[in-house]
């Protein structure tokens, strides 16, 4: 089942947020997330806030058809909350969940709606995420028509006995003709999701999904070690001993392999977990969550930030869509983060991202750190800014944990 909210202070009922927040609003680019949480089946690794038909049942509000209605709904709110200092939204990212099991024609409402309510920039990237399964090329086509520019497919492994541990339903060779597809139908950039370390994947297995992916040509790649979570199916097969659990030494191999094929293959990583082929193909919604940007999350779960205060939505559909009809925010809790916090997490995001880290965002004692990492490996001075090198990729985490206050 989908993983427990964090804790924090109460939303207020209206969404009102503090005017040091709002004083922020003109200052950084706006971004719209909508989560779409509807599947047709629940992965075993997953515990994303999705819910299947079965799990949905006929709870009120809980409705695919509806669904957008209540998402243009909580939009209204953003705009009252946000007022007339908002700018135009450069990113919009649909994600899930499955959003393409919604018609087309509802995706196209939502980005219509963002479009009327706050406009658009000139460039704005506009992605919807996608199970290969899900979409055929009409579908594509419409989305495209739709204003969509960018699409991520969810391929995670080309092994079947991979894809069957990870409980996933689409078949080899699906993402890889989805893609193609997709450019087709005149998406500007597509991406490839992988997930490597899935037990008893074998590093042939992952070798075999890397060539799958890469010769499909994305224009953008993500590979994310799996993370067995409490409360999936996957972890009730770890703790029986059904399946073992994935070595720490293989997820670092895995990876270095990872980096040695995209690479290869003219890719270049600009987060830990990303690749591009371009720096016109990296994801700028998701750039937008690691440089601290505004974005507002629409959606059962969603999570949302506005200049330093965060806060996130109520997690079930029934209980979203009830919010709404009763004209409340839908905001579960929210958390107001100081001036430390934020450069705290400015250090933890900005130092995953290639470009790296200016210096100047680090206190004289955490600088005096930066020697001893340099001289381990972990680190590299590139004028103002701090990079991982490659094997501090490998441990991002515990590079930050060194380096902090």
């Amino acid at each position: 089942m989908p993983s427990a909210l964090p804790d924090g202070e109460a939303a207020p009922v209206d969404g009102t947020l503090p005017e040091a927040a709002l004083a922020e609003v003109s200052a950084a680019a706006l971004s719209i997330y909508v989560h779409v949480p509807f599947c047709s089946t629940r992965c075993g690794y997953c515990d994303f806030n999705t819910y299947t038909a079965d799990e949905l049942g006929t709870a009120p509000g809980a409705s695919r058809a509806s669904y957008v209605d209540a998402a243009i709904t909580e939009l209204d709110q953003a705009v009252r909350v946000l007022g007339d200092q908002a700018p135009p939204v450069s990113t919009i990212f649909v994600g899930g969940g499955t959003p393409t099991l919604l018609p087309p024609a509802d995706l196209g409402r939502l980005v219509q709606a963002v479009d009327q309510r706050f406009g658009l920039t000139p460039d704005a990237e506009i992605t919807t995420e996608s199970n290969p399964e899900s979409i055929d090329a009409a579908g594509l086509e419409r989305l495209v028509a739709a204003g969509f520019n960018r699409i991520s497919f969810g391929m995670q492994s080309a092994v079947p006995h991979v894809l069957a541990t990870l409980d996933r339903v689409h078949s080899p060779g699906r993402p890889q003709q989805a893609v193609a597809e997709a450019k087709a139908a005149g998406f500007a950039s597509t991406s490839l999701d992988l997930i490597y370390g899935t037990p008893g994947e074998s590093a042939d297995d992952w070798a075999a999904s890397l060539n799958a992916a890469l010769a499909a040509e994305p224009d953008h790649l993500s590979a994310y070690s799996l993370i067995v979570e409490e409360g999936t199916r996957l972890a009730a097969k770890v703790r029986r001993g059904s399946l073992p659990m994935t070595d720490e030494d293989d997820l670092a191999d895995k990876y270095l392999m990872a980096e040695d094929a995209l690479t290869a293959a003219g890719f270049a990583a600009y987060e830990v977990s990303n690749w591009s082929t371009s720096r016109r193909h990296r994801c700028r919604h998701n750039l937008a969550y690691w440089l601290g940007h505004n974005w507002w999350g629409i959606g059962p779960g969603a999570h949302s930030h506005v200049g330093g205060t965060r806060w996130w939505n109520v997690k079930h559909p029934a209980a979203y869509a009830s919010r709404l009809s009763a004209d409340v925010s839908p905001a579960h809790s929210r958390e107001v983060l100081d001036a430390g916090d934020r450069r705290v997490e400015r250090v933890l995001l900005e130092l995953r991202l290639s470009d790296g880290l200016d210096r100047a965002v680090l206190t004289a004692t955490e600088l005096r750190r930066v020697p001893d990492l340099v001289a381990r490996g972990l680190v590299e001075p590139v004028e103002d800014q701090l990079r991982l090198t490659l094997k501090g990729r490998l441990l991002a985490d515990g590079v930050v944990r060194d380096l902090l206050d």
